[in-house]
């Protein structure tokens, strides 16, 4: 299984409830009629997946900086969490023919800055994404 980050619309409409309210009410008070006016509710919501939208490029360009400043290393750790949901250190000492000691010195700072989190301890710890 890949990783995928998380992203929630719910997120952008809370952040937005008296629009979304409005906009409900607005279009709720016309669905019975003979023409229904769907217009406050799809500018509503058409807006809030813009602002989504924005919030993931904004997410993605941040991410890229931060990997652009890793050891190269410590990107291919962080791509193999990505990309199978965890890593293990043995798992990234066949994959890199890296030494033990370098990849926990690459692990326990990816821990430290926050890209990475430590599961289990001993030779069953596991790394993800937080």
């Amino acid at each position: 299984l890949a990783y995928v980050s998380y992203s929630s619309l719910e997120s952008v409409v809370e952040n937005s409830k008296e629009g979304y309210y409005l906009a409900l009410r607005q279009t709720q008070g016309t669905i019975r009629t003979a023409e229904p006016d769907w217009q406050p509710w799809l500018t509503f919501f058409l807006n809030a997946l813009q602002r989504q939208k924005r919030y993931l490029e904004a997410k993605i360009e941040s991410e890229k900086l931060v990997m652009a400043a890793l050891p190269e290393l410590a990107v291919q750790i962080v791509d193999q969490a990505r990309q199978h949901g965890r890593v293990t250190m043995g798992g990234m000492i066949r994959l890199t023919g890296a030494s033990r000691n370098t990849l926990k010195d690459h692990f326990r700072r990816l821990v430290a800055q926050g890209h990475l989190i430590r599961r289990g301890s001993g030779k069953g710890a596991w790394y993800a994404l937080p």
